[in-house]
Order: C-alpha cells, then structure tokens, then sequence
C-alpha cells in the first residue's frame, strides 16, 4: 500500500559493524548534541528580574475604568453578566443619591461589583459587551495565592485609580492599551 506522505523509510535488518556493536559514534554524536546546546542561546526567562513581552492581545486582571473626572462609567447594566459564559462576574445595582454626581456619571452605578477569578476563563466577552467602556482586561497576571477568598476580586480590587488624585497611578494602570488607542484614535 502507498504512504500518504512518502516519508516512511524503510527498515535496515542488516547486522551491525564491529563500530555499531561498540556504541561509540552514537556516544559521540550524542555529546556533540549535548554540547552544541550546551553552548546555544538559552530560551528560559528569568522571571523575577526579566519579564518577557506579552502579546498586544493578551488578556489579564479586569479594571473597572472611570472618566477624566474620576466618575465611574459602570451603570450596572449587567450586561457583562450576562455575556460572561463562566457566570463568573456578580452585580448590584443601586440609585444615585443627592451630592453623589461626582462619584457616578448616570443615576444607577454597581454597588456591589465581583469577579470570581477562579471562574473566569479571560475570554473578553464583557469587555466587548459593555456599552460604556467600564470594564477591560489590563496587561497584569492574577497574582497567586493560598486562599480562594482571595480570588473574588470586589468593586474596590478593581476600579483604576482616580485621574484627579493619583494621575501617576491611572497612567501605569491604563498601561500601553492608552498607547494602543492612541496609535489608533
């Protein structure tokens, strides 16, 4: 029967040399192997001190985002707990009370706002589900850890940090996705 591929070789049943009976040009070609990586580039990346680019798409921690002014832009709408596939984001809704506008930009914000971490699957599907732009995936590994209370990630864990009070903070939390869209915009 023909190979698909045509790239069977056939077996040799010849007996083997004195050479082949002594192993030594296997030895030696084994070792020239050996030492011909021993000498090569090495690919291993040495994490603490060295971190290794990530893709433009990779997808991390989640980040509750806010305006220019430090308002929230969750409105609770649910939408993202609702495209979520693993069910692993949990919200409460709540009302904008008198002296709050500067807090929220609409009249519902997420009281309550939670990620299971340990759920999540980082697909992205509630950064493309949200309508307005309150949630995205940052560049940042969930960090690891013993407990798994501390997976669930609450509203607190996950907003960015106000622009007004710590501009210096919001900038390293915004992280090169405000380069991207800035290339892009």
């Amino acid at each position: 029967m023909p190979t698909l591929t045509n790239r069977a070789k056939p077996v040799d049943r010849r007996p083997m040399t004195m050479m082949e009976k002594m192993y030594l040009p296997a030895i030696a070609k084994g070792m020239g192997i050996t030492l011909k990586h021993f000498f090569s580039k090495k690919v291993t990346v040495q994490y603490p001190e060295e971190k290794r680019p990530f893709s433009p798409v990779f997808r991390g921690l989640h980040i509750l985002n806010r305006d220019e002014e430090g308002r929230e832009n969750c409105t609770a709408c649910g939408l993202c707990a609702v495209a979520c596939p693993a069910e692993a984001i949990t919200m409460e809704a709540a009302e904008r009370k008198e002296g709050e506008e500067h807090l929220y930009r609409e009249e519902k914000y997420a009281a309550k706002y939670e990620i299971n971490m340990l759920r999540c699957i980082f697909c992205g599907l509630c950064e493309e589900a949200c309508p307005k732009d309150a949630i995205y995936l940052s560049e940042t590994f969930a960090p690891s850890n013993y407990k798994r209370e501390t997976f669930i990630y609450g509203k607190n864990d996950l907003l960015i940090p106000d622009p007004k009070k710590e501009p210096e903070l919001y900038q390293q939390a915004l992280g090169s996705r405000a380069k991207r869209e800035g290339k892009k915009g």
